[in-house]
């Protein structure tokens, strides 16, 4: 068999097709952070499937009203909530709100995150606070509050963090992110430790190559240049659907997974465990990202920058 007749992993299920049985949240409350958009709601829209109610969550308003519609045509009820989770005092006010509408809900997942592509020596102080902030901050301050009222409460729990591939083997090109991932995977084995013998489970999640609305402009940008090759770069020989990461979120978080704490899933069709046998030639992150030599350009006008080096994306 040719390498272009390998057939690769098989297409997952249609969309709409459940994982587990019909009903399986009925009476349950999920909250989703960056439930709004992206695989946030793709994840929401498979709870829902399953009977769930919903709350979802973004700092940006612009993106709740539609996601609200769109997973209220599932059934279900759905509160959208406008919350910084980088700001406890905001996730305070907003479980306030999902628990006066709905009650407390019974699981959390952690979907909000931030993320681009930067050289480390390119970036700001202000860029590293801004993703460590939302991914491993916020994560953090928002299951804190989650734990902290279950405990109260004595009742049981699921938490669901997404977390990256990364956190394992390091980001070129990611400093900030997979730093932050890293402790978002370590929290997820600590709580898992600590709030089990409270009834609270804590697992992790992983999305592999995923395409969705939203992605960063210069992560789209780069698979949109790539379109006619990006499932060839996988070993599944295809990229994955959103809906697939939603159907191993409903799984970690139901009753058939309460055996299972402090794991973190991998849902990427064995991308990041692969190797090539003849390693290929290193290519610098600043080349991968098309950066000009340090020393050139507004980046910087010395060997670390001399002048205005590391004003990024999320520079203050």
């Amino acid at each position: 068999m040719t390498d272009s007749a390998l057939p690769g992993l098989p297409a997952p299920p249609p969309l709409g097709a459940s994982a587990l049985p019909p009903g399986t949240y009925d009476g349950c409350t999920v909250l989703v952070t960056g439930g709004g958009t992206g695989l946030g709601k793709a994840i929401a829209a498979e709870f829902a499937r399953l009977g769930a109610d919903l709350v979802i969550a973004s700092r940006k308003p612009e993106h709740l009203d539609p996601a609200a519609a769109e997973l209220s045509a599932l059934g279900g009820k759905v509160a959208a909530l406008q919350c910084d989770i980088r700001e406890p005092e905001q996730i305070g006010a907003a479980l306030d709100t999902a628990e006066g509408a709905l009650g407390l809900p019974d699981v959390l997942v952690n979907n909000a995150a931030a993320n681009f592509p930067v050289p480390a020596e390119d970036m700001s102080p202000g860029a590293w606070r801004a993703v460590v902030d939302i991914t491993l901050n916020g994560t953090f301050y928002m299951t804190r509050e989650f734990g902290r009222r279950h405990l109260a409460a004595g009742t049981p729990a699921s938490i669901v963090a997404v977390g990256a591939s990364y956190a394992w083997t390091g980001g070129p090109g990611f400093a900030h992110s997979a730093a932050a991932k890293a402790g978002v995977k370590n929290l997820v084995e600590t709580l898992a430790v600590e709030w089990g013998p409270y009834g609270l489970r804590v697992n992790g999640l992983v999305p592999g190559l995923m395409p969705h609305e939203d992605m960063t402009a210069d992560i789209r940008a780069g698979l949109e240049g790539a379109r006619d090759d990006r499932d060839r770069r996988q070993p599944a020989l295809r990229v994955g659907a959103p809906r697939e990461l939603g159907w191993a979120a409903t799984f970690l978080a139901s009753p058939y997974a309460r055996f299972i704490s402090g794991h973190t899933l991998v849902v990427d069709g064995a991308n990041w465990q692969r190797r090539d046998v003849v390693a290929a030639p290193v290519v610098p992150v600043r080349e991968q990202l098309g950066r000009g030599p340090l020393g050139q350009g507004p980046w910087g006008q010395g060997p670390l920058g001399q002048g205005p080096l590391g004003q990024g994306p999320l520079a203050p």
